[in-house]
């Protein structure tokens, strides 16, 4: 779904963060947020180099290429053609002429990788125009991660699907076990798939199904064949995320673990337990912050559930940030959890979403991961879906 460019709220957001402006600026693609926040065709990049200048006031400039003239057509404000290096200097400098604080899609230190989509050499040529570029990390993620209310309702009704398939991959893995019928990990896939296919919805790539030490493999990826067997006594992790097919669509992303057994060993349920625990104090921190108005960004977040996991003993087998951004993909363009990977200093803005999904990694062993999506209603931290896991149960007990 192609977006609407709002002037009007786009300018209203430069003022309140002190911003003369925001630069796009694309080349055969690079930065697909620019195409997005702007409401371009994702489909058409050009071949040649085009600036967008919104300024906090006034009339927007377009810099575009004498045989490209009309890429920014959809968009308002005056278009300057170029044609020679020179003239798109001459260009962007008479854009930015009363400008000294603008905002690109670069990060300092490249902290959030996410937005940092101009070069560098195009960061230098723009400083030479005599403004300070600063960061659109927090723009970005106001305008390319924030929720419509049909959106959020897309989101909601594919997050209780999956987690109803949750249920019917967990009964069929327990009622073929029990049969002593052989089953994989492929086969618990391949069932996966039929039934969120079956229900209209769409993944951008195949979920995660592992056991044991696959399961200790964050991103672990189901081999087409010779997959591990699904047996009695293994730990299965099921990690799975889709939307619906229609356009603007928002992703369900969760993660369940359970045990194929009729009793959870002590070692594994005490290892859940502190992802729980870790889990459920980010949810805790975030409903906190959005309850009372206190800006949190996402680095803060991630430090809370790990500190719950290093207190444990167990910090150097969480691998992974404590959750992203979930959009129209299944990684968003706003704040991640994430101080571990990156320094997500985004802020947490009203009505995006994200997942909270913390882990134990024990390598060859077994790997214990818990997730839920939250919505920031704006007011309060939305856990989004029916009930999400508050133990590890033994698949096989009577």
């Amino acid at each position: 779904m192609t977006r609407v460019f709002s002037l009007e709220a786009v300018q209203s957001a430069l003022r309140e963060a002190g911003l003369d402006g925001w630069l796009f600026y694309d080349f055969r693609g690079a930065d697909p947020i620019s195409r997005k926040v702007l409401g371009l065709d994702p489909t058409r990049c050009g071949t040649r180099r085009w600036f967008y200048y919104v300024p906090a006031r006034g009339e927007p400039q377009k810099i575009s290429h004498a045989i490209e003239p009309g890429m920014l057509d959809s968009l308002p404000g005056q278009n300057r053609i170029y044609l020679s290096w020179q003239s798109l200097g001459e260009g962007v400098r008479a854009s930015l002429k009363s400008a000294r604080r603008i905002a690109m899609q670069y990060s300092p230190n490249n902290d959030v990788p996410y937005v940092s989509r101009v070069d560098g050499g195009t960061l230098e040529f723009v400083r030479s125009m005599g403004v300070e570029v600063v960061t659109s990390a927090d723009l970005v993620s106001f305008f390319d991660a924030t929720l419509t209310p049909a959106q959020l309702e897309s989101h909601r009704r594919s997050a209780r699907i999956l987690r109803e398939l949750m249920n019917q991959v967990f009964a069929h893995v327990k009622r073929e076990v029990l049969a002593n019928r052989a089953i994989s990990e492929r086969d618990v896939l391949d069932y996966l798939e039929k039934r969120i296919q079956d229900h209209g919805l769409t993944q951008d790539h195949a979920s995660i199904v592992g056991v044991n030490a696959n399961a200790a493999n964050p991103h672990f990826e189901v081999p087409e064949t010779d997959s591990a067997p699904v047996r009695r006594g293994d730990l299965l992790l099921v990690d799975t995320w889709a939307k619906e097919k229609s356009p603007g669509s928002i992703y369900a992303d969760i993660t369940w673990t359970t045990f194929v057994g009729d009793r959870v060993p002590e070692e594994i349920s005490s290892v859940f337990q502190i992802v729980r625990d870790a889990r459920d104090a980010a949810i805790a921190k975030a409903r906190e912050a959005f309850r009372s108005g206190t800006p949190i960004r996402g680095h803060e977040l991630d430090r809370v559930a790990r500190a719950v996991i290093e207190k444990a003993g167990y910090g150097k087998y969480f691998l992974h940030r404590t959750g992203h951004s979930i959009h129209e993909e299944g990684h968003g363009n706003g704040a991640n959890l994430d101080d571990l990977e990156t320094h997500d200093t985004r802020i947490i803005h009203p009505r995006t979403l994200f997942s909270i999904e913390p882990g134990i990694y024990l390598a060859s062993r077994f790997g214990i991961r818990s997730e839920v999506n939250v919505y920031h209603t704006g007011s309060d931290a939305e856990v989004t879906g029916p009930p999400h896991q508050s133990e590890l149960e033994a698949l096989l007990k009577s």
